[in-house]
C-alpha cells in the first residue's frame, strides 16, 4: 500500500488509498488523530489504517502536532497547557483544526483523485470533537461520521487534565462560556440540521467521563434523528482511551484492541459507502 504524505492548505496529512481497483475518482474518508496515542497523522493511519476501505483515507495533522510540532518536540504544548489547559490548548486546537477543514478538503480534491460526494469523517478524543464541530456548524456536506473515544464535552477533558497535573482549573466567565460552547450533547439537543450516519466507538476502559457522554450524546442525537437507528454505539471491550503506545509519535505496530476498533470501522465505512 502505497502511502502519500503531503500538506494541504497548510495542513500536514498521511493519505492511503482506496482497497481493490478503483476506475475513476474515490469516496473520501477525513480523519483527525487523538492528543493521546497515536498523536499524529502519520501515528493515526498506522493505528486504524481501515485497509479493506475502498475510499481514500486521509489523516490530517492536528495544530502543533507532528511535521507541526515546534523543534519536533511536545514541549510547546506542555506550556500551553499549564498556561490554560482550556483557552490556550484545549479550545484553539479544536477550533484551528475545524476552522482550516474546508481549505483542506478543496486542496486535497486538487491533489488526489476523490470524488466530489458529501465526505465522511472520523475523529479521536479531541480530533472527535473536530468531526463534531464539523458535523454541527455544517459548512460541509458530511456523508457518515464516526467517532473514537471521542470529547463529547470539553469540560470533561479539563477535568482529566486537572486530575493528570494535580490542580484545579481557575474557571472564569469566558472559560464557563467556552465550555458551553463545546459542549456537544448540548448542542445537538438544539437540533441538528444534517442527520447522516453516526457511529460512536466507546472503549469499556475509557475515561468513565468520556463513556458517559458518549452515551448522552448517542441518546441527544437518537431523540433528534428522523431514523434514530443511524446512530450507533459499540463499546470495545478491553479499550482504553489511547490507541497506541506511548510516545505515540511515528507509525507503530498495530495493538490488538486497536485491530479490533479498526476491524468495527472498515465494517461500518463499507456499509455507510455502498448505503444508496
Amino acid at each position: 500500500m502505497e502511502i502519500v504524505t503531503g500538506t494541504a492548505a497548510g495542513v500536514p496529512f498521511t493519505a492511503l488509498p482506496p482497497a481493490g481497483d478503483t476506475d475513476g475518482p474515490a469516496p473520501l474518508i477525513v480523519t483527525w488523530h487523538m492528543l493521546d496515542a497515536p498523536r499524529t497523522d502519520a501515528a493515526f493511519a498506522a493505528a486504524l489504517p481501515m485497509t479493506g476501505v475502498p475510499a481514500w483515507r486521509v489523516h490530517l495533522g492536528m495544530p502543533m502536532c507532528g511535521a507541526r510540532m515546534v523543534d519536533g518536540r511536545v514541549d510547546a504544548v506542555i506550556e500551553l497547557i499549564r498556561e490554560d489547559p482550556l483557552m490556550a490548548y484545549l479550545a484553539p486546537f479544536l477550533s484551528q483544526a475545524a476552522d482550516e477543514f474546508p481549505a483542506a478538503l478543496a486542496a486535497l480534491r486538487d491533489q488526489l483523485p476523490v470524488d466530489d460526494e458529501p465526505v465522511a469523517v472520523l475523529g479521536g478524543s479531541l480530533g472527535g470533537a473536530v468531526a463534531l464541530e464539523v458535523l454541527t456548524t455544517g459548512r460541509i456536506p458530511i456523508r457518515a461520521v464516526a467517532l473514537v473515544n471521542p470529547a463529547v464535552r470539553i469540560r470533561s477533558a479539563v477535568e482529566l487534565i486537572e486530575a493528570g497535573f494535580g490542580q484545579a482549573y481557575p474557571w472564569t466567565a469566558e472559560s464557563h462560556t467556552t465550555a458551553d460552547e463545546l459542549d456537544y450533547v448540548a448542542r445537538v439537543a438544539g437540533g441538528v440540521a444534517a442527520q447522516p450516519p453516526l457511529l460512536l466507538v466507546s472503549g469499556e476502559r475509557d475515561h468513565p467521563a468520556f463513556r458517559t457522554d458518549a452515551a448522552a450524546l448517542v441518546d441527544a442525537l437518537r431523540e433528534r434523528y428522523a431514523r434514530p437507528d443511524d446512530v450507533e454505539l459499540t463499546t470495545v471491550p478491553d479499550l482504553a482511551h489511547p490507541l497506541a503506545e506511548e510516545p505515540g509519535l511515528e507509525p507503530a505496530p498495530q495493538l490488538p484492541v486497536t485491530k479490533v476498533v479498526d476491524d468495527i470501522l472498515t465494517r461500518w465505512f463499507l456499509r455507510q459507502l455502498t448505503a444508496t
